[in-house]
């Protein structure tokens, strides 16, 4: 791959479609959620803490559009719907996994490193 101007991340470059639809943090985490198999709505937003049910179904329904996560419609009484990731979705666990062990191992220095710089610009 070249870094000359023009022939990295273009406009219609999968490279920079497949970073828009990671770079969310709650479609990270999310796909992370499902890594361990099918969960339900609710069961999503317990696992991940923090995001409103809203959000999440925003989420979801991106990661469907892209073809990540699959959505299945049980005919129950009440209705009950999985989520679950699909094969290609499953391709994204691996780079995941290793980015969360990156954060995991190297938080600390970013935070602090960011603690460090905006202390100096006040």
């Amino acid at each position: 791959m070249s870094l000359r101007p023009g022939t990295v991340f273009l406009t219609d470059c999968p490279a920079r479609l497949a970073i828009e639809i990671i770079a969310n943090k709650w479609a990270m985490v999310t796909l992370f959620g499902l890594s361990e198999g099918p969960l339900r709505h609710g069961e999503l937003v317990e696992l991940i803490g923090g995001v409103s049910r809203k959000v999440l179904t925003q989420t979801l329904r991106r990661l469907q559009d892209h073809g990540l996560v699959a959505r299945q419609v049980y005919a129950e009484a009440p209705p009950r719907v999985e989520y679950s990731l699909t094969e290609l979705g499953r391709t994204l666990e691996e780079p995941i996994r290793a980015l969360t062990a990156w954060a995991r191992d190297n938080g600390a220095a970013v935070a602090a490193s960011y603690d460090s710089a905006s202390t100096n610009e006040t």
